[in-house]
């Protein structure tokens, strides 16, 4: 019984916590909108562009993303993103000899191996 109390306290301490900052949060957005300060950034009265893909995730995807991006973990799809990129630079102004032709035929099979992937993801919405 006494753990239950212990845990009852120590989440009333963590929601009072959070009220505190939920407050405090609250009273600097205030002061910088009555100060004008708020009105001077370059998206006021726009929606946020996190630049994160989040709008272009599917919905039922986004939770298990975020956690992947919070956990430090890159979705394969992304590694693979990475990884045509890198390939695509690096044969930039490469010629035409047989290491080239190699190069630009991996390049081609992973587009489709990454286009295949993502059409999966957007039609399933599974992996």
């Amino acid at each position: 019984m006494g753990t239950d109390t212990d845990g009852s306290s120590a989440a009333e301490k963590r929601e009072q916590r959070l009220r505190l900052l939920e407050d405090d949060i609250g009273r600097k957005l205030a002061e910088s909108e009555a100060s004008g300060e708020l009105r001077h950034a370059r998206s006021w009265g726009k929606p946020l562009d996190l630049g994160d893909g989040y709008d272009e995730t599917p919905a039922e995807l986004r939770m298990g993303m975020k956690i992947l991006k919070d956990a430090g973990v890159v979705p394969p799809e992304v590694e693979l993103m990475r990884d045509i990129e890198a390939l695509r630079r690096s044969l930039e102004g490469a010629g035409d000899d047989a290491t080239a032709r190699a190069g630009r035929q991996r390049l081609s099979e992973m587009q489709q191996q990454l286009a295949l992937r993502l059409e999966k993801l957007r039609s399933s919405g599974s992996f």
